[in-house]
């Protein structure tokens, strides 16, 4: 009559040694209190646009003053050229009762259809405050950011488009390539259909500041009206694209004239 009795203990004893084994243990942070990069490396295309924010931020209680880095810059990316750093170069600040401040760069598109990539690399030195370690722990981690600047082909970035004889404009249109010779246009939509389904289209750089959009089908109209083709022209200083669309199985192929603006 014991054999139960001890089978269900045993049983017992097993679960507790199991959810024992399974406790996660937990990780107390017990300082010193760091500043660092809040990620060690990001990339952007050098045809983007908008400013580009590098978090440092402040591991312990926010302080009653502000706290100012100093930073060196290497890399073989070339400042002036492929960037440029905005606001105080080489400090950085997180002010007074915040936790985050910011090393803020804008690229420079000097699209040569050479595609490869630049470094550009931020080391944190020293900080005012003197209870503040710079890196986290003895390896000093998050000490060091690497951002990567990819060359983007002549014509590729974001763009604003407008249709000739329209109302609207159209931002955020991006053009994209591979080999700096076939592009992919995220959408000519732009105000010409009653939908505001986004379409997108090919076409190709011949070269001489001309383009040429392949006959291709465009698979958000219908089957029988969807054959698109066209030309196009580029101008070389603006970078301003003119597209001239021609809906060929549409009644008299009508055609629809396209103005893309670099953003």
């Amino acid at each position: 009559m014991r054999k139960p009795a001890l089978i269900l203990r045993s049983g017992i004893l097993l679960l507790l040694l199991y959810l024992t084994a399974c406790e996660t243990e937990r990780i107390i942070f017990r300082g010193p209190y760091h500043v660092r990069f809040t990620e060690s490396a990001g990339f952007e295309k050098e045809s983007f646009s908008d400013t580009i924010e590098i978090e440092v931020h402040n591991v312990g209680p926010a302080l009653e003053e502000d706290v100012v880095l100093s930073y060196t810059i290497s890399g073989n990316a070339r400042e002036g050229v492929d960037y440029v750093v905005l606001e105080e170069r080489k400090n950085v600040k997180i002010l007074a009762g915040e936790y985050f401040g910011f090393i803020k760069i804008l690229l420079i598109n000097n699209a040569n259809n050479i595609l490869r990539s630049q470094d550009v690399v931020f080391t944190l030195q020293t900080t005012n405050i003197d209870k503040l370690e710079v890196g986290q722990g003895a390896t000093a981690l998050g000490k060091s950011f690497t951002f990567t600047i990819f060359d983007d082909c002549i014509l590729g970035g974001t763009y604003s488009g407008q249709r000739t004889g329209g109302s609207t404009s159209t931002d955020d249109i991006t053009v994209s390539s591979q080999d700096c010779e076939t592009y992919l246009l995220s959408n000519w939509n732009i105000d010409v259909f009653t939908t505001d389904e986004e379409m997108d289209l090919i076409f190709i750089d011949n070269g001489d500041n001309t383009l040429t959009v392949p006959e291709q089908e465009e698979e958000n109209i219908d089957d029988e009206l969807a054959t698109i083709r066209g030309t196009g022209v580029v101008d070389p200083v603006t970078r301003e694209i003119i597209l001239n669309i021609t809906l060929v199985d549409f009644d008299d192929q009508p055609e629809i004239s396209i103005t893309l603006k670099p953003n």
